[in-house]
């Protein structure tokens, strides 16, 4: 199955539980309100397309259950509560809520499980454009380097087709490019706390044939510096009105990089990431994350099973915000499925206005 989300024969919503992968492809069933709640809190489903689309069908589920004004706005509360950083998830939300507000209760599953369908199929033509923009760029870059040599992009978190309905943002380029042939390399970075990387985008390439190598978060740097690195190219979880991003914690340090060595550092990422009531950077939330995350670590142990070790002694106090905020001016361009833009607010509003608004 090549979408993230898909029904099933039976007609039950299937997704990969991602918490599972590298070792293990698990798929569970959304069928609650609950459950989608929960997935999108523990991150067997993580990525901002993919949350919003998992919290349409939520809210979907909860009105199958209970279609009243009251039901309506508790559950959107809820499901919002989640994930407080991703902006699609708001955006999923209030359209689903838009959508069914002026209906008789009696029609309002059918209207939000037929909208949170439409939400998803979107999302698959949105992340295949910005692959061909994203690969236009990149491809330009190609082709100025010796004959034969091979593209290095170095990429922060999991931007692909898991953490969307199918594509990716940050990913959907260079899977454009190695179907065209273009020798591509991709520097993984681990992504701590949660190792997205080094367990979620290195399994989707190698699924795809593709190049890479993981690295721990701070070799990006260096790499830059011996340039080893053409380009840096990342999603992204919301962008401000002014054109700031909030990414996964580490990718603000890429970016100054980035721009030290001349690189440039492009932000893959759907209108619908972008989020004009926030004027910038300093007004979005940053999540705070369990410290359970960064005292210890899980994997798989010598003998094949799952475990997890503690890192940290006891005692020693663990913070762990989830994101962090790379200023505008660090950001080449944007890249949308409306086309690449300057991170400004002239720029957001140029795409803002070719999608039709949000």
């Amino acid at each position: 199955m090549s979408k993230t989300l898909w029904i099933d024969g039976e007609g039950l919503l299937r997704t990969l539980d991602q918490t599972c992968l590298p070792f293990e492809r698990r798929e569970i069933v959304l069928d609650s309100e609950a459950v989608c709640q929960r997935a999108i809190t523990t991150m067997q489903v993580r990525g901002a397309p993919l949350i919003g689309a998992v919290g349409a069908w939520g809210l979907a589920f909860a009105l199958r259950d209970d279609p009243s004004d009251a039901a309506l706005v508790a559950a959107s509360g809820r499901l919002f509560a989640a994930r407080p950083t991703a902006v699609n998830l708001r955006w999923a939300l209030d359209r689903i809520v838009r959508r069914v507000e002026p209906l008789p209760v009696g029609q309002r599953a059918l209207a939000a499980r037929i909208e949170a369908q439409a939400i998803c199929d979107e999302d698959v033509e949105c992340n295949r454009r910005i692959g061909e923009h994203g690969a236009a760029l990149l491809g330009a870059l190609s082709e100025r380097l010796a004959p034969g040599a091979v593209l290095n992009v170095l990429t922060h978190c999991n931007a692909g087709r898991i953490a969307t309905l199918d594509h990716g943002t940050a990913l959907a380029p260079i899977y454009l490019l190695n179907e065209r042939g273009v020798p591509v390399h991709v520097w993984v970075d681990e992504t701590r706390p949660r190792n997205q990387g080094a367990a979620l985008t290195t399994w989707e390439l190698a699924e795809r044939g593709i190049a890479h190598t993981v690295v721990v978060d701070n070799a990006g740097g260096l790499l830059m510096r011996q340039g080893r690195v053409d380009a840096v190219i990342v999603g992204c979880d919301r962008v401000a009105a002014n054109g700031d991003v909030a990414n996964k914690i580490g990718t603000y340090l890429k970016a100054l990089a980035a721009r030290d060595c001349g690189l440039p550092f492009w932000v893959a990422c759907p209108v619908s990431t972008i989020d004009p009531l926030c004027p910038d950077g300093d007004a979005i939330p940053i999540e705070e994350r369990a410290g359970h995350e960064v005292s210890h670590v899980g994997g798989r142990l010598p003998d094949g099973t799952m475990g997890t070790v503690q890192i940290v002694p006891d005692g020693s106090a663990v913070a762990n915000p989830g994101f962090d905020i790379t200023p505008a001016r660090l950001v080449t361009a944007l890249i949308t499925e409306q086309g690449v833009c300057e991170a400004s607010a002239g720029g957001v509003a140029q795409v803002l206005t070719a999608g039709g608004g949000r």
